[in-house]
């Protein structure tokens, strides 16, 4: 593999200066934006300072993306077209959509600007990559649930770019809702919302499994239950990379800079030292334990859909 064909390493961030760090760290892009048009964002980076962080990223020689995942409101749509002119003039390299309605607006009122197709969950075949292709989008995010086949066989059927998630807790259920009162009522089985640890984190504890916590986010976009382990696939970026994944995301939510930019120079240096000679590649057990040694040791490592089906 030649250094033009190595995958994108992409992380988000919620400040300048934290998007700053993940890039010093490897990250070579990273998802900015905020809770009025994007879901799950680590922080805000308003409007007004969207071309202030656009080229301070890209003088780090990164990328810019712009998260527009979240499902809107009919009351929300009108903020659309002042938005995405102000990511235009910004000079972002992308706009990560799920909602039509960016899509539209994007043609009316920011043509030419590049779109990354996230539809959650749903993102599980090339068809509708491709459907989604033909109408400007450049990227597909592909649903956590994927095994290696699955993302191979995704990557064979279009011609856009795909992203997979190799790090990071998943987002499981999400509801604009009154979090309790629908998700017990989603799973049809007890369970409380408790604080543990010492930042007294929000978590769903299931009656039945008792040991596992679901670190609870909650944002302007509604709540969101996140799994209870992190995904890590550090182990597995050869098989990836022969899938042809083009893009792979580190989701930092719920974790420290610390943690997060030690997990991007692992990646980091995994995927050099893949890009630099193929051949000879070799893990370094040191990339991993590194991570190890800062993870939360009631959150397993694992590989997550990649090589099984998974059921939380």
């Amino acid at each position: 593999m030649s250094s033009a064909a190595k995958p994108e390493l992409l992380t988000a961030a919620g400040s300048i200066e934290q998007a700053e760090r993940y890039i010093r760290a490897g990250a070579d892009a990273v998802l900015i934006g905020e809770p009025r048009f994007g879901m799950r964002q680590p922080g805000t980076i308003p409007a007004s300072q969207l071309a202030e962080a656009v080229s301070r990223l890209h003088a780090l020689g990164a990328k810019a993306y712009i998260n527009m995942n979240k499902l809107f409101r009919n009351d929300e749509l009108p903020e659309l077209p002042d938005y995405l002119k102000a990511v235009a003039a910004a000079r972002a390299d992308a706009v990560t959509f799920g909602d039509p309605a960016v899509l539209l607006n994007v043609r009316e009122h920011a043509p030419g600007l590049p779109l990354h197709w996230n539809a959650e969950m749903t993102g599980t075949n090339s068809a509708a990559a491709d459907y989604w292709g033909r109408r400007g989008a450049v990227r597909a995010v592909l649903a956590r649930e994927l095994n290696e086949e699955e993302i191979a066989s995704f990557k064979r059927g279009t011609a856009l770019d795909i992203q997979v998630q190799v790090h990071g807790m998943t987002n499981i259920y999400h509801s604009h809702r009154n979090l309790l009162q629908s998700y017990m009522e989603h799973l049809g089985r007890e369970a409380s919302l408790v604080r543990r640890g010492p930042d007294r984190s929000l978590y769903l504890v299931e009656t039945e499994r008792p040991g596992e916590r679901f670190p609870v986010y909650e944002d302007e976009t509604g709540t969101h239950v996140m799994s209870p382990d992190d995904i890590c696939l550090i182990e597995a970026l050869p098989e990836l990379v022969a899938a042809g994944v083009d893009s792979m995301y580190v989701e930092p939510l719920l974790k420290s800079d610390a943690y997060n930019e030690t997990v991007l120079r692992s990646y980091r240096a995994a995927l050099d030292r893949m890009a630099a000679d193929p051949a000879a590649y070799a893990m370094d057990p040191a990339w991993l334990e590194d991570i190890r040694l800062l993870q939360d040791p009631e959150r397993e490592l694992g590989f997550g859909f990649l090589y099984k089906e998974q059921v939380y």
